[in-house]
């Protein structure tokens, strides 16, 4: 498959109540096309976050968007602009970065988590530095991710997130 040159197609979501921010890497094909996070119905990031509030999994992008402002989540990607093919974060390269202090100053942003490998690597490679901030890596929801069963990932998940929301 041959690369794309592609910028991040939509914003971040937060409000100033925002305690917890969570970094994907780059939007998939499939949430470019939606222009909303995690688009890919066998991404397991709504049935986590679903289970974690103890919430029924939203579908719609409204249901989506208030679930994770009820929650005080915020939701945000790694990567401004890259070169990528497909949906594989593994082909990523000719990274920018996005901008993450507007953010980090309007929300009260207590942790940032990262969903898998990729977005932690370009967050320590571009912005942990310039943040002076770190951040943790949680177990990616992507289907790639196969050795993580669905409870697995709600359990890891829920330690490490769930104490900055108390």
């Amino acid at each position: 498959m041959e690369k794309s040159t592609l910028k991040h197609p939509f914003p971040p979501l937060y409000t100033p109540d925002s305690r917890v921010l969570i970094l994907g890497s780059f939007p998939s094909p499939r949430s470019r096309e939606e222009a909303f996070f995690y688009a890919h119905p066998q991404n397991r990031f709504w049935r986590v976050l679903a289970s974690l509030f103890d919430e029924n999994v939203p579908r719609s992008i409204e249901e989506k968007r208030a679930l994770l402002l009820r929650n005080r989540v915020a939701l945000w990607d790694t990567i401004e602009s890259c070169e990528v093919a497909g949906a594989s974060d593994a082909s990523i390269t000719g990274v920018a970065a996005n901008d993450l202090r507007p953010i980090l100053e309007a929300a009260d942003i207590r942790a940032i988590f990262c969903n898998g490998a990729a977005s932690k690597r370009w967050y320590d490679r571009l912005l942990r530095e310039k943040l002076g901030r770190d951040a943790v890596q949680l177990p990616s929801t992507s289907p790639a991710n196969a050795a993580w069963s669905l409870e697995r990932l709600v359990e890891a998940w829920g330690e490490r997130i769930l104490p900055y929301l108390e």
